[in-house]
């Protein structure tokens, strides 16, 4: 297989076009109505923690994290998107890697997602406890995950998860 010329950089204004194209291609049109979209609803994703991995000038993929909130503060990661015609080529990984750095680097404590747990368990993610946080809508809950991004962080956290609203 040829090694691809990816290129993860922080997400631009410019990209949300061909983002929102790549979630329509990636997920459809039933996406607004899923339980992780519903913890994004209303806020805006956090600049320094979006990616778009690109191969040449094609964008190939995208991650964005954006602010929510229990008890108290925490992130909510989604969508991570690959180009259905790139999957399977570490672009996910990638993204995700670069995403999970630039969150404990600017200093942020938990975060959560909707997910495939075999997938994302591999970046430190497990089942959030039941009763332990809430979410805003039905969902299989070996799919509603966590991971501390500092020591101790899930013991602090508990209640109704939703997403900060963006004034």
């Amino acid at each position: 297989m040829t090694t691809l010329p990816l290129v993860i950089r922080l997400e631009r204004p410019g990209d949300v076009a061909a983002i929102d194209r790549l979630h329509a291609r990636a997920f459809g049109p039933g996406r607004f109505a899923r339980t992780a979209y519903r913890l994004r609803e209303g806020t805006h994703p956090l600049a320094e923690l979006c990616f778009t991995a690109l191969v040449g000038t094609y964008l190939v993929g995208s991650i964005r994290i954006g602010p929510a909130e229990a008890s108290g503060p925490l992130l909510v990661l989604g969508p991570l998107t690959v180009d259905p015609s790139f999957e399977k080529r570490g672009i996910g990984a990638a993204l995700m890697q670069t995403s999970l750095d630039a969150a404990v680097a600017t200093g942020h404590s938990l975060v959560v997602l909707v997910g495939d747990g075999p997938y994302y368990r591999r970046f430190g993610f497990t089942p959030v406890p039941p009763g332990r946080l809430v979410p805003p809508g039905p969902v299989d809950p070996s799919r509603f995950l966590w991971r501390e991004l500092k020591p101790g962080a899930c013991e602090t956290v508990s209640g109704s998860v939703s997403a900060t609203r963006s004034r």
